[in-house]
């Protein structure tokens, strides 16, 4: 009896610790929505700058998401399954860009694409300059959000049964075939998670990407571009925008993760 007076009070506790946190999240973002017009919310989808800074930060983060995903996911798996001398440096190389400020970030990309470093002088050569372009954007996105996808990924591999692989290898299966038909199947729920958190986090990137291409602006240099220049009624409309199309997102890659899992 005492047991379960305990227990209904610790279930209360946290009812109610659970509903501060999630007000915490819901409430900034139903007082931006309800201090947003539809009529404003039309104009703003209407405005050609707004709708091209949205397909510039969607299509960017995409493209540059998939071809991370090509040396990501190879680094990931060593990681699941290999020990080796220096691997918690690596590991925590792979971390850095998480904990840097995102300003540090933008700066350390802006060196590394800059027409004074090697890239950037290559570039040149062939007549391009890599600051400014959606190029830089890709750059400085996958930089900030590469980490989520080397992480979920590696903790897949890891779920994966090692006896499953070497089972495959025994029956003269290459490496490469081990990895593409039992282990890659297998973490395809942490991969794409992976992939759906660096898609998410780099599109809504701020601070590297505003200093390596403020032009062309992405959605997130936009609202902070009108906020700077013009006041919070005209950046609020595009945040709102903003958002809705990103959760639209975010909920179609994760039914579309959750299809494939079930099939």
């Amino acid at each position: 009896m005492h047991y379960g007076k305990n227990y209904t009070s610790i279930r209360l506790i946290f009812l109610f610790l659970s509903g501060v946190m999630l007000l915490f999240i819901v409430a900034p973002l139903l007082g931006l929505f309800f201090s947003t017009s539809v009529p404003g919310l039309f104009e703003t989808f209407k405005d050609r700058e707004v709708t091209s800074s949205i397909g510039l930060s969607l299509g960017v983060s995409a493209l540059f998401t998939i071809l991370a995903g090509v040396f990501a996911l190879p680094l990931a798996y060593i990681m699941a399954r290999k020990e080796f001398r220096g691997k918690a440096i690596v590991q925590g190389l792979i971390d850095i860009p998480i904990v840097l400020p995102h300003s540090a970030a933008g700066i350390a990309v802006l060196g590394f694409i800059s027409r004074d470093s090697a890239l950037g002088k290559f570039a040149d050569i062939l007549g391009f300059n890599l600051v400014g372009s959606p190029f830089a954007i890709g750059v400085a996105m996958a930089f900030v959000s590469v980490p989520f996808l080397i992480n979920a990924a590696r903790d897949g591999f890891q779920a994966v049964p090692e006896r499953l692989e070497q089972a495959a290898r025994s029956l003269g299966a290459s490496p490469f075939r081990v990895f593409r038909q039992i282990s890659l199947p297998l973490a395809k729920p942490s991969v794409i998670t992976g992939l759906v958190m660096m898609f998410a986090r780099g599109m809504s990137e701020f601070g590297a990407v505003v200093i390596v291409a403020y032009h062309p602006m992405t959605t997130p240099v936009l609202i902070f571009d009108r906020f700077n220049s013009y006041g919070l009624d005209y950046a609020r409309p595009v945040a709102v925008l903003f958002i809705i199309i990103c959760i639209l997102v975010f909920i179609a890659l994760r039914l579309l993760g959750r299809k494939r899992k079930e099939t």
